[in-house]
């Protein structure tokens, strides 16, 4: 049984130990220039739409626990879906023979990867200092701002689907071009 209670140790902290590289790996990800795909563009906004529907119906949930998740929750999406126009405005696009390629601005994708860092480092410390000072008759969790944690979700799911709504309607508007000038 012991064993068992040190593999699962390990594999926790493994994947704990992991989540530096995944940042590092995200962020080269989301800069690199790449071929624009109709198809991959109208899964991703369709994934982020139903991504979004569950985050705000959870939000919405929590606020029963968490006084203005569901606020934060919602100025965090209309921030993201903001900073996904800023975004596509950014965004190198590259017309080529064989399609559509585009490289996401450096400085945006870092900007969004800081946000995510930001609030997991934040929200760990602040869940440590009301874990460890029992913060009185409140409940720990909302004493380490879960709130904001909405707030950052929401810039990261409405960046991402601005940002892949707006690709997949360049790649129709830039196949419309195509079959004109054909």
């Amino acid at each position: 049984m012991p064993l068992v209670i040190v593999g699962v140790l390990l594999a926790v902290l493994g994947l704990v130990a992991l989540v530096p590289l995944s940042i590092v790996q995200r962020y080269r990800m989301s800069t690199a220039r790449r071929r624009a795909r109709g198809w991959l563009a109208a899964v991703n906004a369709a994934g982020f739409a139903l991504s979004i529907a569950c985050f705000l119906a959870g939000a919405a949930f929590t606020t029963h626990w968490v006084p203005d998740a569901l606020r934060y929750a919602l100025a965090g999406l209309a921030a993201g879906c903001t900073l996904g126009l800023v975004g596509l405005l950014l965004v190198r696009w590259e017309p080529a023979p064989d399609g559509l390629h585009y490289t996401p601005n450096r400085w945006l994708a870092i900007t969004v990867t800081a946000v995510v860092v930001a609030r997991l480092l934040y929200g760990w410390l602040r869940a440590y200092h009301a874990w460890s000072a029992n913060a009185g008759n409140a409940w720990w969790v909302t004493a380490a701002g879960a709130a904001g944690s909405f707030a950052a979700g929401g810039v990261v799911l409405g960046y991402q689907f601005t940002f892949w709504s707006g690709m997949r309607r360049r790649l129709v508007a830039s196949l419309r071009g195509v079959n004109r000038t054909s």
